[in-house]
């Protein structure tokens, strides 16, 4: 699926006007820890997140990421477009929440690409 593609599923709202387009999209993952997304995104998928900061851009240039979803229809600061301009991330908003925009992928037949982690710094048992 391109970014193109990406933008008619989830009723998108394209931010930057530099994007491509065409730019093929692997799969996905949705997070609003941008470690998580570091430590278990992969390469060229799109991500889901209701972060709308600029560290959210520097955090998808560093993981590879193919575009930026935010959820719920918000709408980031200027910065945050200028600097997806700039890294040439194709940053879109879209009105549906995190869950029901990755039912729409995953049932548009995007896969997963997060990687499993191995919770050693997690307190999640206590």
């Amino acid at each position: 699926m391109n970014v193109k593609e990406l933008i008619q599923l989830i009723d998108g709202r394209l931010l930057t006007s530099s994007s491509d387009l065409s730019k093929e999209v692997k799969g996905g993952c949705g997070a609003d820890l941008m470690s998580d997304v570091l430590a278990s995104i992969q390469p060229e998928a799109v991500l889901l997140t209701g972060l709308c900061n600029p560290q959210v851009v520097r955090t998808s240039v560093m993981a590879d990421v193919a575009a930026i979803i935010l959820v719920r229809g918000k709408n980031p600061p200027p910065e945050t477009i200028s600097l997806a301009e700039e890294e040439h991330v194709p940053l879109i908003s879209s009105p549906f929440g995190m869950f029901e925009l990755c039912g729409r992928l995953y049932g548009a037949g995007l896969k997963s690409l997060e990687r499993p982690v191995d919770g050693s710094d997690c307190d999640c048992a206590s």
